[in-house]
């Protein structure tokens, strides 16, 4: 059986793309945060270019606010302050 080092890396096909870092709840974190569905701002980074809601394992959150990030987003999207889907350049069609 064959075992790989560092330098394998490189001439299999290069260096990780993807590094990893210490995910901690903003909102567990700083008390004075609050999810509410009027603040575009905060609710825009925790949405793709797409328009999709971010998974936990990529933002961070707990379960418990997560849950309340996905209804707060779900309200802005309702009344207009979020769209649903990504923006569509004339270049799409």
């Amino acid at each position: 059986m064959e075992q790989f080092d560092g330098n394998d890396r490189q001439q299999r096909g290069g260096e990780r793309r993807y590094f990893s870092r210490p995910k901690f709840c903003q909102f567990c974190a700083d008390k004075n945060l609050k999810i509410d569905y009027k603040q575009t701002d905060l609710l825009r980074r925790l949405v793709t270019e797409e328009g999709k809601i971010r998974p936990r394992r990529q933002t961070g959150t707990c379960a418990l606010h997560q849950r309340a990030l996905a209804t707060a987003i779900k309200r802005a999207r309702l009344i207009a302050l979020l769209p649903f889907s990504g923006g569509h350049s004339d270049e799409d069609r």
